[in-house]
């Protein structure tokens, strides 16, 4: 079965950094294309960014230029490298290959203070 496991959240100062980590198994993953979402409290959960198998990208608008998402298909782990954070970046955040509709994983709460 698919599992997820999102790890690399912590408590960042605006304009800090971080390196979200999502290990995946139970499907082809070098052929899925991938997504990171987030859920902030109160809000729905929004697409942040998603990447194909064949290394096209595509991101929220909100994250355009500070986010970039990436892939090692040898270890089957989507990452999603985070730079000059701001404080509504704060949500957990969490991946899955386009299209499941199964179970998210437990996601990695990012916090951002101002």
């Amino acid at each position: 079965q698919v599992q997820l496991v999102e790890s690399g959240g912590g408590l960042v100062q605006a304009g800090g950094s971080l390196r979200l980590s999502c290990a995946a198994s139970g499907f082809i993953f070098r052929l899925s294309a991938m997504e990171w979402y987030r859920q902030a409290p109160g809000k729905q959960r929004e697409l942040v960014a998603g990447l194909t198998s064949g290394g096209i990208t595509n991101y929220a608008d909100s994250v355009k230029g500070r986010f970039t998402i990436s892939r090692d298909n040898a270890k089957n782990t989507v990452y999603l490298q985070m730079n000059r954070l701001k404080p509504e970046d704060t949500a957990v955040y969490y991946c899955r290959p386009s299209g499941y509709r199964g179970s998210w994983g437990q996601g990695t709460q990012v916090t951002v203070s101002p």
